[in-house]
């Protein structure tokens, strides 16, 4: 393997395992959370549900950057062309923003889907306020999504 390939699938790693890190730790958060308000009312699990759900955004990003520089790099054809150092550094690089703002992202929207829930356990008709909370800490994994997503697009291979 020459060393463009190899920074471009630690590229691949960096999106796919960092933003899949943040949302296993957010998601397993609410989800303890949620598991907690189920446990004194059962009839709360759909709307525990949905929050615990919405950290797990974070790793299909990644994973869709991850995917998409795959396909570029001709990994399903098992057609991997050479690449320069400085082409490997640039999907290293691409791959920075949705890894590591879907780590830390996925994590902190994980800590405001458990205060949601918290608001669910006492007040359930508040659901559309509660997903409020952990929606906005969202709106910054798809903006890393988005520069991702052009800066991957913008590579040459």
């Amino acid at each position: 393997m020459e060393l463009g390939q190899f920074f471009a699938f630690a590229g691949i790693a960096v999106a796919t395992l960092f933003a899949g890190i943040g949302s296993a730790v957010g998601t397993s958060l609410a989800g303890q959370a949620a598991a907690g308000v189920v446990t004194e009312d059962p009839d709360k699990f759909g709307q525990t549900l949905v929050l615990q759900a919405l950290p797990g955004t974070q790793g299909i990003y990644g994973l869709i950057i991850g995917v998409i520089m795959m396909s570029q790099l001709g990994v399903f054809g098992a057609n991997i062309p050479d690449l320069s150092v400085q082409q490997g550094l640039m999907y290293l690089a691409a791959g920075c923003p949705i890894g590591i703002v879907g780590l830390i992202s996925g994590i902190y929207q994980g800590k405001a889907a458990v205060a949601s829930i918290g608001i669910i356990a006492k007040q359930p008709g508040q659901l559309g306020k509660a997903i409020i909370f952990p929606a906005i800490v969202e709106t910054y994994a798809i903006l890393s999504l988005i520069v991702s997503l052009l800066m991957t697009l913008g590579i040459g291979v």
